[in-house]
């Protein structure tokens, strides 16, 4: 599988992690849109939203679990915004199930 996070979570590609653990990897997005841009990622290949299953769906809770300690981490106490694009509709560019975690400023209401 030729898979960029798949090649970050096993090291093949290096990155600026701010978290790992053995489910999940947090590292800084190569090209922010925010002062503060992080992607979390389950190690184990997930293709999409559309992919999680009952077999899989505790990475996911554990993802959502760790979000609060990533952000408090990174100087996020005023808030901050995940986003997760599902499909070539969505936007999804890598097709690797990913969170964005995004903050260090005021954002804007808009969300498409």
């Amino acid at each position: 599988m030729d898979c960029i996070f798949c090649k970050i979570a096993d090291g093949t590609i290096p990155s600026k992690k701010v978290y790992e653990d053995e489910q999940i990897i947090a590292f800084h997005d190569i090209q922010p849109q925010t002062p503060v841009h992080i992607v979390i990622i389950p190690k184990q290949h997930i293709e999409s939203m559309n992919g999680i299953t009952a077999d899989n769906s505790h990475v996911i809770a554990h993802i959502f679990e760790v979000i609060p300690q990533i952000a408090k981490e990174n100087n996020l106490a005023n808030g901050y915004r995940v986003v997760s694009n599902c499909g070539k509709d969505g936007s999804q560019t890598v097709f690797h199930l990913h969170f964005h975690l995004m903050g260090g400023k005021q954002l804007n209401g808009k969300m498409g």
